[in-house]
Formats: C-alpha cells, structure tokens, sequence
C-alpha cells in the first residue's frame, strides 16, 4: 500500500522539495506549513510519517511532538525531526521527546529519502509481506486469500485491504477518514457511514470461524485490530 507522509514546514521553498521529492519516490504527501494546519490534519487523518520542522509560526514543533507523544492516536506515529537548529542538545531534546530520527537543514534528499525508508520498513515490516499472519488470521496476498483457524473466508476486495491494513497495524485505531484514504483509493468522496458497512461485513465473514471480535470499535474514533 503506498504510505501516506504529513510534511510539516513553514519555508515554502523546503516545502516544495518536499512535496516534489516524497511524491516522485511514490509517497501520498499532505503539506502543512505551520502547527495549526498540522493539528488539524492529524485531528481527522493520522499519516504513516510525520516530517517536522523544529521552527514553525505558531506552535514549536517540540511542542506538536510532545503533545502526539501523550495521543493514544498518534503516540507510535513515525516523526523525523528536520531543523536548521542542530547542535546537540537539540538533536538529543527531539530524540528524548519521541523523534524517531533527526535530519539537520539544508538536507540531501537522498539521504531523508533513505531515513524515511528505513523507519516506516521498521514500524510497518509485515507490510511488505507476502503472508500476513495475525491471531489465528492469515492472509495470503500473492493469492488474495484469507483464512481463520485454517478456514478458508471469502473476501470482497475493499474488504480484503481493509482486514490488511487493519492486520498490519495491530491495536493502532484507524480513524474512517484515513481507512477510506487507504483502502479507496479514490479522487470521489465516499462516506464515512461506507466504512461502518464494511466493517460490519467483515465481521459477518470472521464470525463463523469465531474471529469477529477481532476488530474492535473505538467508540467516537474508528476501528483497530486486537493485539490481543
């Protein structure tokens, strides 16, 4: 599935490299060129990576990154840290907030394109398999097939993606925004309430095997994956 990255920056021209360079390398990108723009994005969609300048108009990025770090929502959200401020003891402040990474301004797109690949490979490794296997729940996706304690469940395709996005991501909530941007994948609005569909068939399609409770609702937020 292609990752989604929130590029959070108030220089239009580091903004611009950016968008062009994560786009090019076949990344969903959204732009942001302040903290408030940032939190609005987050507060419907939550993305795969957060790129994020220390010094923003309104909100300090320090502050946006502590404040994610305490969201049950986005506590393990990927951030890389960019900043023209890189003595040491900010590069260790950002980490001992909750960094992921830390890149110092002006920096080679080549090697942020490479840290980013590096930490979304490592907080989304089952991704890139060809066998998802989670709680008695195995998908095959050469094969597009599912199974439940070895019982085969047939699966729509919408429903497919979405028990893969859902199983690649245990115990993270998904809100129906970002479950519609990732497992659509249309330009078309499609309502949220289509999501509750799904799910709901989803469900329909485990409980024989006695799996349904594996998808569970977060009341006022969205859906997650037991990790249970």
């Amino acid at each position: 599935m292609q990752k989604s990255i929130l590029a959070v920056d108030n220089e239009t021209s580091s903004r611009d490299v950016l968008q062009f360079c994560l786009k090019r390398a076949g990344y969903s990108v959204r732009i942001a060129p302040d903290g408030c723009e940032a939190l609005s994005v987050i507060s419907f969609y939550v993305p795969d990576l957060v790129i994020l300048d220390l010094v923003l108009p309104d909100v300090p990025g320090i502050e946006l990154l502590t404040q994610w770090r305490h969201d049950p929502r986005t506590k393990g959200m990927p951030v890389i840290v960019i900043s023209s401020k890189c003595e040491e003891n900010d590069r260790v402040s950002c980490l001992r907030s909750g960094a992921d990474d830390f890149v110092a301004k002006p920096f080679s797109r080549d090697e942020l394109l490479a840290r980013v690949e590096a930490i979304l490979r490592r907080v989304y490794p089952s991704e890139s398999a060809e066998i998802v296997e989670h709680n008695g729940i195995r998908l095959d996706l050469r094969n597009i097939r599912v199974t439940a304690n070895g019982q085969p469940v047939k699966t729509g395709p919408i429903e497919f993606r979405l028990l893969h996005l859902l199983m690649t991501q245990p115990a993270r909530v998904l809100s129906r925004a970002e479950i519609i941007d990732r497992v659509w994948r249309r330009t078309d609005y499609v309502d949220p309430r289509a999501v509750d569909v799904q799910i709901r068939r989803l469900r329909r399609r485990l409980e024989p095997a006695g799996y349904e409770h594996l998808i569970r609702t977060v009341r006022g937020v969205g859906y997650c994956f037991s990790d249970e």
